[in-house]
């Protein structure tokens, strides 16, 4: 069997480990397999075949595999959901107290309580959404 396709069967292999691992790790080591298959395809002798897949290796895992999980593990810069609604600005539509009142936040009408059970909050007022505990927001009068 020929070199050059054994090296492209080792990168396969690498490559679909890296799909159920996703660690990174197996990926770099394939790319470095498929890039050594073209070297052997290209007449490079196997010692130097061994060359080539170490430093491409050991290159991408080094240098390549950090900044990849860099970019993979940074937390999303955008909210949705509920989750969203945190931040902004409501309008009271019902006298909102430490147990019941409601709210229009953006074009929709929610349950709402005072953050500080204590506070009474007069309908027409613009709160602050602090958090939302499940389908009710709580909210704090704007300063």
């Amino acid at each position: 069997m020929d070199p050059w396709l054994i090296w492209l069967i080792v990168a396969a292999v690498l490559i679909v480990a890296e799909i159920f691992t996703l660690t990174a790790a197996l990926g770099m080591l394939g790319a470095a397999a498929l890039i050594t298959a073209g070297s052997a395809a290209a007449g490079l002798a196997p010692p130097w075949q061994f060359l080539v897949f170490t430093v491409v290796a050991t290159v991408s895992v080094l240098f390549v595999r950090p900044v990849a999980l860099r970019h993979v593990l940074r937390p999303p810069t955008e909210r949705f959901g509920v989750e969203a609604l945190v931040g902004r600005a409501a309008y009271v539509v019902s006298e909102v107290s430490g147990r019941e009142g409601r709210v229009r936040i953006g074009g929709e009408e929610w349950t709402a309580r005072a953050y500080d059970e204590s506070l009474v909050i007069p309908r027409g007022t613009t709160v602050d959404v602090l958090e939302i505990s499940g389908s009710t927001a709580l909210v704090h009068p704007r300063e």
